[in-house]
């Protein structure tokens, strides 16, 4: 009795021990997908109803144990987001294993007076894309390319244009310097409305009627910003595209829970 009382004793204290080592041990931070962008991916609140950015509904697809945190901020562009130091706010908080996920382009091609302090010319654009990249591997995070989405516009023969065509190719480019995973968003968009044709391509954007939604009593024609179910068409391309090539944030993917016989 008095060996069996023994073992139960060092039992014990291993267990204690166990427990005090677990006590001061640090935990286990979250993987983060964090997304810069434009207002294409960015987060609107209710009062801009239905207006949506993409990263909106994109996030739902995937599990508890991947945390969101969508920095994009409309009207930016790669050298906006730097200057105004919401990069910098970004990088500061990466962790190893966090995703970046980068999606600029619509306002760094916008040339006209008015949007002059947003402009970025391309060489700078591949400049500023290839910071993004540096700065989130040097913190051991996991940087994703995504060429800006594609505005609705179609020409006189229903063909779907391409708005990007600079900037799309210099992602390309910056993508294949660094070896970095590339999602081409303007190609599998322009694609969706190509067949979805040009007046169900509507249906997509911030296409309202005067009177047909309280947050837009005068209505609103807006072809490059997208409607909740733009949005999630948008966000089903994204996801898409990352499971063809199997990227790892694809483990975190919602599964179906197969019904109860």
């Amino acid at each position: 009795m008095a060996q069996i009382s023994g073992f139960r004793r060092l039992q014990i204290a291993a267990i204690g021990l166990l427990c005090l080592c677990s006590a001061f041990m640090p935990m286990r931070k979250p993987t983060v997908v964090w997304m810069i962008g434009d207002s294409t991916m960015c987060l609107y609140e209710s009062s801009k109803a239905p207006l949506t950015g993409w990263g909106m509904p994109f996030a739902g697809f995937f599990n508890a144990d991947l945390q969101f945190n969508n920095r994009a901020k409309g009207g930016r562009s790669t050298r906006t987001f730097l200057s105004e130091q919401r990069w910098l706010n970004v990088a500061d908080s990466l962790n190893q294993g966090d995703y970046v996920l980068i999606q600029f382009g619509h306002n760094d091609e916008a040339k006209e007076e008015r949007y002059k302090d947003r402009y970025t010319a391309v060489a700078d654009y591949k400049v500023n894309l290839a910071r993004f990249i540096q700065e989130s591997r040097a913190k051991a995070a996991i940087p994703v390319l995504i060429t800006p989405v594609s505005r609705m516009s179609f020409d006189k023969s229903r063909q779907t244009k391409e708005t990007h065509a600079e900037y799309t190719t210099a992602v390309y480019e910056v993508a294949k310097m660094y070896g970095v995973p590339l999602i081409d968003l303007d190609r599998d968009s322009r694609a969706l409305y190509q067949k979805m044709g040009p007046e169900a391509t509507k249906k997509l954007f911030m296409q309202l009627e005067p009177g047909a939604h309280p947050n837009y009593p005068e209505g609103k024609k807006d072809n490059t910003h997208f409607n909740e179910f733009g949005a999630r068409k948008i966000a089903q391309l994204v996801l898409s595209e990352m499971k063809k090539q199997q990227l790892e944030l694809c483990n975190y993917i919602v599964q179906p829970q197969t019904a109860k016989k």
